[in-house]
């Protein structure tokens, strides 16, 4: 009975085994081959000598021999033995398949089957897929070069551990030996198997034919339009041979190809066969027998028919279709992939318009995703293969990005809107399926039980389906109806069988088209891989590479160039359980083709974009007030009359000018990039995210990485430092820069959805950072570094004085030209620029490179108060006795040191201040919300709360900008400075001497002609104004570290400064007295920059009367000077 042979069942799983088998020998083969993973059993010179011997002596090895050649072997036989085992196993499982599968054919010979593709299609397809496999299978086997070494010495290792050979040796060393020539050994084997393996490639006959066309014929027969027929657009699309639509060409072309090679008698007496066979052999050169494993199929057939005596005439017909393929196949299927890719974009457009239309018009999809699939893989296998021809470009495709793309798009259409394919066909198979086929049934004369109850069961299953159940989103699974189907083919395809399929023709089309129609309600991702799956390219990479270097190429492409990486989500499909080994490189080679492409397109759409923002800021900076200055001119002498422009001189272009054009068509640069940028920004439409191998693929974060990269790399190279020369941009240029750059970046959010905020804040973010994310150096170290070394330093040499008045640094008027003007790095608009631009966290780190040279100075001012300690205790304790004082200060030695170094800390505290002073505006402008709060708590910070809590609040304070009584940065530096073995005592004697050394030592600047008051700049000319500043902060600091009370201290200070500089009036020397009253405004600057001391504080021992005189004999030398 054919019920017992369970013919279908066997077909079936035959087929999945033979798919697993097959893999697994194609995956021996390529590690074999691969010197990279070459097992290491196979390179070691201990064992090459057996390993010759083996492979000299195969399959008769006498292992039990004292055979010198084989004690490697024995040395390691457990290590071997292990290594080969699973080899061994694979090849067992050949042999096993192999007895499967004559065992299912002389079933089936036996049974005398009706094969017909457009009758019993799954039937048939499983017994062509079944014989194709098999002798892929067997030709592998063939192709490993290493299984007699492996298999011997698996068996050597076997029985040097167990005294025996391993009982399916001899099978497996017999089958080595029989396929040593495998075309003729399994064209012995397949002898008896004629009469079926013909009947079957005969039923292609009329399928085949028809589908290979070319496309001249499909473009007159308007195929997978559906606007030629728009009264028909609304008609379900079917046919009789609903299946044979979206057959693979591929799949036939094998099943031809390799049938007739193994059952070739009917190739000399039916002439049916004979065309067939040619039109197989005109198709192409190559056929795949798996992955990249490929039969060259006129060579292999004459090879064939040479050995076999009557075929010359087979042998003649093999070369004139070989010279066809030559010549007219590259044409041919150059002109199919053009056909296809306008076709298909006219599908996918109507459809995407009127997703209603993918009820009726499913089957269109499926075949143009299985037509366009033939084509892309017929021309991966030729290019990887390609003969020397006259017209190579037939095998170039700088175009498949836009087939690739148009594929994924109906893939991804079909996906968006399966619940509508799911209504329309529910509907379908209750409403007409099941009536139609109730009504064949009826009509049938013979309907034995069996098959009976099958057909009533498909009945009823589809009468019970209703939309409710779509609306309710419930699974479907017609699986079994299907497998039911399969195995009611089989019955009836069974010669003698009381129900014989052949003779009731529609009952077999009825239910191919329910077979379909169920397809469409449960598993249409399952038929989307069937018909759209290009994981070939996963074994094809450099060819794959190829396409897309040629795509990247042409303009056009740009768009649809995105469709590489996302081809590379299909190569999980092409694993198989029998081999989980090849996985993990599998799951590499995808990720690394992925990355390439992905990071190409990124880094093609992020230059694109970095040329317009550069473009951009060109422009911007035309607009810069700096740029006006000859218009300005021009707008002053317009009364005069214009001279006349030099000889070759060009009139300079007014803003603006770029825009006025007297043509649309003429192109400029800026609509070239536009072009550019909407193209590839138009491909990460396609999808927003894809998964590879279990990682989830953003594309549009492989852009923003790219624009990271880039944007930071330009904003510090927009800065221009030079390290050599000092140069470096204004804060305001660049800044502005920044903004013209950031304003065009964001215009991408229009072609793109991408985060332009979040890429903006995470660049800005790191330059506020020594360091980005990619260890190079940022705007804040650039910054940091000029200011210190060039303004700062400059500044500490009294080459660049501090300017109160003006709020700035400037250069003092020297006969040397100096390398930049101080107050254009300076100025309140420059550091508020600096402040936006490298925000509370650059500041900071500038701090602390202040701190740190500041820090420097203080522990050379120590040294010298160490050097004038006892000097210093005895004029502490006799500051107001001047004799005394007289001698004492003749002792003294270091004075000006100490008050340069002071100096140097003055200046570089009030560029500090300076600057926090700008950050503070710059919140103040930016989140006014936040600074309240932080200025009210620090205002409400009492003098008499906990040290500790007073610095927390300082430090928030500061890092807003803020201005503190006491630096928290100056006292972090100061108590840096301490060590595990400094006495605090000491520390506190030093700092209390430190002030005396400065009292006293101030009458000293009188003599120094740059100490002269300048009322312009509303400071000494050698910033020794800035002194005032140093003595305030660092008192305050050093006292707080060493927990003593400032205001006292900073009162003694100013009583023994004053003492001094009162005995300076007493001195009659013009020399010496010249610059006093300038000297003497410094104690009223002490004051007036302290928050511990008072103006009547200095009023008691300091007359206030001086102080008056002093002021207005420094304005009256400015008025005499000035006038």
């Amino acid at each position: 009975m054919a019920y017992e042979q369970k013919l279908a069942e066997k077909l079936t799983i035959l087929n999945e085994r033979g798919n697993g088998v097959l893999i697994r020998m194609n995956y021996i083969k390529k590690i074999c081959t691969d010197p990279k993973q070459r097992p290491s059993f196979l390179t070691e010179k201990a064992l090459e000598s057996a390993i010759k011997y083996i492979n000299k002596k195969f399959p008769n090895v006498d292992f039990r021999g004292n055979i010198q050649s084989l004690t490697s072997i024995q040395r390691q036989k457990a290590e071997v033995m292990t290594a080969t085992s699973s080899y061994y196993d694979s090849f067992l499982d050949v042999i096993e398949f192999r007895d499967h599968v004559y065992e299912l054919l002389n079933t089936i010979d036996a049974c005398q089957c009706f094969f017909d593709i457009a009758t019993n299609f799954d039937f048939t397809k499983k017994y062509l897929d079944l014989i194709v496999t098999y002798t892929s299978v067997i030709i592998m086997l063939s192709r490993i070069d290493d299984k007699k070494a492996l298999v011997g010495m698996f068996n050597c290792a076997h029985e040097m551990t167990n005294g025996c050979s391993d009982l399916s040796y001899p099978r497996l060393g017999q089958m080595f030996v029989e396929y040593e020539h495998p075309w003729k050994k399994m064209t012995e084997e397949f002898g008896p198997h004629t009469r079926s393996v013909t009947a079957a490639l005969l039923s292609l006959k009329n399928v085949y034919p028809r589908r290979n066309l070319p496309a001249e014929q499909w473009r007159n027969a308007q195929l997978l339009s559906l606007l030629s027929a728009p009264a028909a657009m609304l008609d379900p699309a079917c046919c009789d041979t609903i299946a044979c639509e979206y057959l693979s060409m591929e799949t036939m072309e094998r099943w031809i190809i390799i049938g007739f090679l193994l059952c070739h008698s009917s190739l000399n007496s039916n002439q049916a066969s004979q065309e067939l066979w040619k039109m197989g052999l005109r198709s192409g050169l190559y056929i795949t027998l798996t992955r990249d494993e490929v039969l060259n199929i006129h060579k292999v057939s004459e090879d064939l028919f040479d050995s076999i005596k009557g075929y010359s005439k087979r042998v003649a017909d093999i070369k004139e279709c070989r010279d066809h393929a030559l010549v007219n196949c590259g044409a041919m299927h150059r002109e199919r992939r053009q056909f296809l890719r306008g076709a298909i974009k006219e599908l996918f457009n109507v459809l995407e318009d009127e997703p209603g239309l993918l009820g009726p018009k499913a089957l269109f999809v499926f075949m143009a995703l299985s037509f366009s699939r033939d084509e892309v893989l017929w021309l991966v296998r030729h290019s990887e293969n390609m003969p020397k021809l006259k017209t190579p470009e037939d095998y170039i495709d700088n175009q498949m990005a836009e087939l690739l793309f148009y594929m994924e798009k109906l893939h991804g259409l079909m996906k968006k809107y399966n619940y509508v394919i799911q209504r329309y066909h529910v509907q379908y198979l209750a409403q007409f399926d099941a009536l139609v086929l109730n009504d064949t049934i009826q009509n049938m004369y013979v309907c034995p039980e069996e098959e009976s109850v099958l057909l009533s069961s498909f009945v009823s299953t589809l009468s019970a389906l209703s939309v409710k159940q779509v609306e309710n989103k419930e699974e479907f699974d017609f699986r079994g109806l299907r497998l039911d189907w399969l195995r009611l083919q089989a019955y009836t395809s069974v010669n003698k069988a009381p129900l014989l399929i052949k003779e009731y023709p529609d009952l077999a089309r009825v239910m191919n088209l329910i077979q379909f129609h169920t397809r469409m309600v449960d598993s249409v991702d399952e038929l989307l891989q069937e018909t759209s799956e290009v994981s070939i390219f996963c074994f094809y990479s450099r060819v794959f590479e190829k396409m897309f270097n040629q795509s990247t190429e042409e303009v056009t492409m740009k768009h649809y160039l995105m469709s590489f990486p996302l081809v590379c989500s299909h190569f999980h499909h092409c694993g198989h359980s029998l081999c989980p080994e090849e996985i993990e490189a599998m799951e590499k080679r995808s990720l690394r083709l992925c990355v390439t492409f992905l990071e190409h397109i990124s880094k093609q759409t992020g230059s694109v974009v970095v040329e317009i923002c550069a473009e951009q800021c060109n422009l911007n900076n035309q607009l810069l007030p700096w740029h006006c200055a000859e218009t300005i001119s021009a707008a002053r002498h317009r009364k005069q009359k214009k001279p006349l422009p030099k000889k070759g001189e060009v009139q300079k272009e007014k803003p603006g000018a770029e825009s006025l054009r007297k043509d649309r068509i003429i192109v400029t640069n800026f609509d070239k990039m536009h072009l550019t940028l909407t193209e590839l920004c138009s491909s990460y439409s396609l999808c927003s995210e894809f998964i590879v191998f279990d990682h989830i693929v953003v594309p549009t974060e492989f852009l923003l990485s790219h624009l990271e990269t880039y944007l930071s790399e330009i904003i510090v190279r927009m800065a221009n430092y030079n390290q050599t020369t000092q140069e470096i941009a204004r804060p305001s240029d660049l800044l502005a820069g920044i903004k013209a750059y950031t304003s065009t970046l964001y215009s991408v959010s229009s072609y793109i959805n991408v985060d332009i905020t979040r890429l903006v804040k995470s660049v800005l973010l790191q330059q506020t950072q020594p360091l980005d994310s990619r260890g190079r150096q940022t705007i804040t170290t650039l910054y940091t570094n000029w200011y210190l070394q060039s303004l700062l330093r400059q500044a500490s040499n009294s080459m660049i004085v501090h300017c109160p008045a003006m709020y700035c640094f400037v250069n003092q008027t020297t006969d040397n030209e100096a390398n930049f003007r101080a107050e254009e790095y300076s100025d309140i608009l420059e550091l508020q620029a600096l402040a936006e631009l490298i925000g509370p966290y650059g500041l900071k780190f500038v701090s602390e490179n202040l701190m740190w040279h500041i820090t420097s100075q203080v522990s050379e001012l120590k040294k010298l108060v160490i050097e004038n300690m006892d000097t210093l205790v005895q004029m502490r304790s006799n500051f107001d006795k001047p004799d005394e004082m007289a001698n004492l200060r003749k002792r003294l030695t270091g004075g000006e040191n100490v008050l340069k170094r002071m100096t140097i800390i003055g200046v570089i505290l009030s560029f500090k201040s300076m600057a926090q002073d700008c950050l503070k505006d710059i919140l103040h402008k930016h989140c006014p919300y936040l600074m309240g709060p932080i200025e009210y708590m620090k205002d409400f910070i009492s003098p008499e709360a906990d040290i500790k809590e007073t610095l927390s609040v300082f430090e928030l304070a500061s890092a807003a900008g803020l201005r503190c009584s006491i630096d928290p940065a100056l006292v972090t530096a100061i108590n840096s400075m301490l060590t595990d073995n400094t006495s605090i005592d000491e520390e506190y004697k030093l700092s209390s001497l430190l002030l005396v050394y400065v009292a006293v030592s101030l009458p000293t600047l009188a003599l120094d002609a740059n100490s002269s008051y300048s009322r312009e700049h509303g400071g000494h000319n050698n910033n020794i104004h800035c002194l005032a500043t140093a003595i305030n902060q660092l008192a305050a600091a050093m006292f707080t570290v060493q927990n003593k009370n400032i205001e006292q201290h900073l009162k003694e200070f100013l009583l023994m400064a004053s003492s001094t500089l009162l005995q300076l009036g007493q001195n009659v020397e013009r020399v010496e007295v010249k610059n006093r009253e300038s000297v003497y405004l410094l104690l009223h600057m002490i004051v007036e920059e302290s928050t511990f001391l008072t103006q009547d504080m200095l009023e008691s021992c300091f007359p206030y009367v001086l102080l008056r005189n002093a002021y207005r004999e420094v304005y009256k030398s400015f008025i005499i000077t000035m006038g």
